[in-house]
């Protein structure tokens, strides 16, 4: 039977699923923002605006709901991670910041070019810095670098050398293409406009070809950069033929985008981001903190466990139908209907 930490475990990964397919693609709308080119882009920027701006924050639930329940499910793994990983995760913590300050400025403050090519710059920055800095977290977490004393929670830090490797790194820059195709795939149906549309089609193939050549460039640096990783994904019974669905879906996807058909796309792109964060956590139990911190030995007693899964149950009740009626309310009509009432309402 499986012990609660291992629950609550299921709910953070469970979460971090959600956050990149939400947050992720948020993340991606930034990136194209910032490398909206030719005629068209004023008009690809008007569009991931329209597309972000209804519940974007909103979305950063899910990386909040992970770290409540790292700090009160597994403390000792909270304070490493915070102690060992303080650098990056102030980056993430400043471009979450700044991209939607720079976002809210954008829209409200003075329209002219100059201040909205400000903005504009600030909000693509950050929204590149967030996802390379949240995955050279993973990535350092996995890499077995970060060590710690159990018995009296000292960290062996120098705070630069667990995650300034390459293969953190890698895995950074794979969350940032992943971000840039779900963000893509997901503006090509934002639009009715052929031309746009095409845009963000080709951005999607470059993106999910990005995605390809930085996962085989992490696994391949995953062989001394991520030991543990390494073996979960290379001798694991279940490895094999995961890879082979993961690469089914990932080039059922290409030829999807290919082809134009963008609603089959639009579904194979959340399973690929699924299978990828899967055999992600797969590979990585049951370290939490590899390579001395488990889920079973940094765990709060059952007393504290039991509370929490009774508090997220509760959560779920709440905050998937209030989820279901945000998305319901401003994302059920099309995004040409919503920007030309904007457009009748100027």
């Amino acid at each position: 039977m499986l012990g609660l930490e291992i629950w609550i475990a299921g709910v953070m990964l469970i979460s971090l699923i959600i956050y990149m397919l939400t947050g992720g693609a948020d993340f991606g709308g930034g990136i194209w923002d910032l490398f909206a080119t030719g005629k068209r882009a004023k008009s690809q920027r008007d569009l991931i605006t329209h597309a972000l701006a209804p519940i974007w924050e909103a979305n950063h639930v899910w990386l909040i709901v992970i770290i409540v329940l790292l700090f009160a499910a597994f403390p000792v793994a909270f304070a490493t991670i915070g102690t060992a990983l303080h650098i990056p995760l102030t980056l993430m913590l400043f471009g979450i910041v700044l991209r939607g300050t720079a976002f809210v400025f954008r829209t409200y403050d003075d329209q002219s070019e100059t201040t909205h090519l400000r903005w504009s710059r600030v909000f693509a920055i950050a929204s590149i810095i967030t996802p390379i800095m949240l995955g050279v977290t993973l990535g350092a977490v996995a890499s077995g670098t970060i060590h710690v004393n159990i018995e009296t929670g000292h960290v062996d830090t120098d705070f630069i050398s667990s995650w300034l490797t390459p293969f953190p790194f890698a895995i950074g820059f794979f969350t940032l293409a992943l971000c840039g195709l779900i963000a893509a795939v997901y503006l090509t149906l934002e639009t009715d406009d052929p031309e746009l549309r095409e845009d963000f089609r080709i951005r999607a193939l470059i993106a999910a070809f990005s995605v390809g050549l930085m996962a085989g460039i992490s696994f391949l640096l995953s062989a001394e950069g991520a030991p543990s990783i390494r073996r979960g994904l290379g001798n694991s019974v279940w490895s094999i033929p995961f890879h082979f669905l993961t690469g089914a879906v990932s080039i059922w996807t290409i030829w999807s985008i290919w082809r134009r058909h963008f609603h089959l796309a639009r579904v194979l792109v959340p399973i690929q981001v699924v299978l990828i964060i899967l055999g992600w956590g797969f590979a990585q139990y049951p370290y939490l903190v590899s390579p001395n911190l488990t889920f079973s030995n940094t765990a709060a007693p059952n007393s504290v466990l039991r509370p929490i899964l009774i508090i997220v149950v509760i959560g779920v009740i709440i905050l998937v139908p209030a989820f279901w009626y945000l998305y319901a309310v401003f994302k059920g009509k099309s995004r040409t209907d919503t920007i030309s009432e904007d457009k009748t309402s100027l």
